[in-house]
């Protein structure tokens, strides 16, 4: 009797095999010598806000059944070190972004509009932070 026994890690499900790693539903294990493997669940984007900052900053990316799941793998992979404040997780397929080669006719009207740039104004010595 012959008993074949398979460990799997976290995010590798057994699925078929790809060859094609730019495809960000593949897992790529590093035990298993580069294969990928398809992930049935969705991937999550992971944003932290840290103690001293007001802003959340991409901390990583994850597969995950629910937003639920997300957080709290977030949570255990990316603030181990207690790190963090707070999290937001997104999913991938709800990201849009603009082309970094259109920047320039995208940004290009707010450099005819003065008023945003407060290089003229007086400031009074009494303001202060500014």
């Amino acid at each position: 009797m012959k008993i074949h026994i398979q460990k799997y890690f976290y995010g590798d499900f057994g699925g078929e095999e790809k060859g094609d790693s730019n495809d960000s539903s593949v897992f790529q294990n590093p035990l298993s010598g580069g294969r990928g493997v398809e992930s049935p669940w969705p991937l999550w984007e992971v944003f932290i806000r840290s103690k001293q900052g007001l802003d959340h900053k991409h901390a990583g990316s994850l597969h995950a059944a629910d937003a639920a799941m997300a957080i709290e793998n977030a949570r255990d992979v990316y603030t181990r070190r207690q790190e963090g404040v707070s999290l937001w997780v997104v999913e991938s397929k709800h990201i849009h972004a603009s082309n970094p080669d259109d920047a320039a006719a995208m940004y290009e009207p707010a450099n005819d509009k003065v008023y945003r740039h407060p290089t003229f104004y007086e400031i009074p010595d009494e303001v202060g932070h500014m």
